[in-house]
């Protein structure tokens, strides 16, 4: 029996053991998270620069009501992250869980998606209480990201879902161009436009990562980051965690900024990247203002080409050729 015992509780320290021997390990893996997911607002009011869109949502939190949305605009300018802080104010960590759907529309994107997933989940009713005591809204929310990249059949089907389903379900529909959205679903939404993000509140923002990620810095590679980034938080927040990677107890400086945003053509950068630095220095020139319209038209045509899937081998051969020509007028 003594044996028995002592076999017992060499069982029962072991696991504690091992769970101290796990424990700093763990604790590394919870610290590696990207910095975009480490710093994305947990409610509403901490939502940059987007003040209509937060003052609507804030109205609609206290009533605890939700139309249907849209939101749309740039990325990186906070369209995501601004329904999921509503949602968690709304139904609280326990709920939040089994009242919210996430579906990226860009991967599931066809009609039987509609069909299946997000028409059995709008089915689902819920109560209007939460586990702590306090009211919540009686309805699921269904978040459809990247929602332009979906199939016209699927936008169709999902029309008669957000009809029927007006009962217990509120949908957000999240895309990039909302002229790529059907009339009928757009006419079933309040629409809201996500600005991108000014160069101050993407200061204020990069400048507070870097206190408490306890970075050294420089003013001009904070420039650097607020101008590569073009408005997008999320991109600004990247190549910040990326440059303090690469320069670990070092100071982060404007041209390991700029390396690593990738300003150079010769290195097999994105073609669209490569165009907005064009456009950039095309400005800058001392050209007439005859020559820079004439090759910021032909930009906007490559632009539109290159959206399209054309080859960029080809469209940036021809952009060139018609810089050529203006240049060669002076």
């Amino acid at each position: 029996m003594q044996a028995f015992l002592k076999g017992a509780t060499g069982q029962a320290a072991r696991p504690q053991k091992d769970k101290a021997v796990a424990g700093p390990s763990a604790e590394k893996k919870a610290k590696a998270v990207p910095w975009v997911e480490k710093y994305r607002p947990k409610c509403v009011d901490e939502v940059a620069f987007q003040e209509e869109v937060v003052a609507v949502l804030k109205k609609s939190l206290e009533g605890a009501d939700l139309p249907n949305l849209l939101f749309y605009g740039p990325p990186g300018t906070g369209k995501t992250s601004t329904i999921l802080a509503a949602a968690r104010e709304l139904y609280g960590p326990e709920l939040y869980r089994q009242r919210v759907l996430e579906l990226n529309a860009s991967d599931e994107r066809g009609i039987q998606v509609v069909r299946d997933k997000v028409k059995n989940f709008a089915q689902l009713t819920v109560a209007g209480t939460r586990p702590d005591g306090k009211s919540c809204p009686p309805f699921k929310i269904i978040i459809l990201d990247e929602a332009d990249s979906m199939t016209a059949p699927a936008q169709a089907a999902l029309r008669r879902t957000m009809e029927k389903e007006s009962r217990t379900t509120r949908f957000c529909l999240i895309c990039n161009y909302i002229s790529r959205i059907i009339e009928p679903l757009t006419s079933r939404c309040s629409k809201f436009r996500f600005k991108p993000l000014a160069n101050q509140i993407q200061e204020e923002r990069l400048l507070d990562i870097c206190e408490k990620e306890n970075l050294k810095y420089t003013k001009e590679s904070i420039a650097a980051l607020v101008r590569v980034s073009e408005g997008d938080l999320r991109k600004a927040i990247t190549f910040l965690q990326s440059a303090a990677r690469l320069n670990v107890d070092k100071e982060i400086t404007d041209c390991a900024v700029i390396e690593i945003a990738g300003n150079m053509v010769d290195e097999g950068y994105a073609a669209t990247q490569i165009l907005t630095q064009l456009h950039e220095c095309v400005i800058e020139q001392d050209l007439s203002d005859k020559q820079k319209s004439t090759i910021t038209e032909k930009m906007a045509v490559v632009c539109k080409c290159l959206s399209d899937g054309a080859d960029e081998y080809l469209q940036l051969l021809s952009l060139c050729s018609v810089i050529m020509q203006e240049a060669s007028h002076n």
